[in-house]
């Protein structure tokens, strides 16, 4: 039985090659698509929190948190307009969205919404 699975090649000193989850391996979020997942993510009850870091950072564990988790955020306007203020405010860094379960008090999903650049 022959696969058809794509390599993705990464190298340490590549930053183009570096991939931030699962998400990271399809084409790049576009405001809609952005909307339909901070719409499933409150569909599902979960509670919405904003992380940002520097590009040449994003492979670290620690990013740094936009604000508190927005706890009984269920507007998917008002979530957007918190990623929308935390790009504003960190326009080089990646912007991710975390969806955390209030019951298991756990991490459920995480995504990029937006990609910093490098500078300089």
């Amino acid at each position: 039985m022959e696969t058809n699975v794509r390599a993705y090649p990464s190298r340490l000193g590549d930053a183009a090659s570096k991939r931030l989850g699962t998400f990271s391996y399809l084409p790049r979020f576009d405001v809609p698509a952005v909307e339909k997942q901070v719409e499933y993510l409150v569909g599902l009850d979960l509670t919405p929190m904003v992380e940002h870091v520097e590009p040449h950072r994003a492979t670290c564990r620690y990013w740094y948190m936009w604000k508190l988790p927005l706890f009984g955020e269920r507007d998917p306007e008002a979530i957007r307009a918190e990623i929308d203020a935390c790009a504003r405010a960190n326009p080089t860094h990646h912007v991710r969205l975390i969806g955390i379960d209030p019951r298991r008090q756990t991490q459920v999903v995480a995504f990029v919404v937006r990609s910093g650049t490098t500078t300089g």
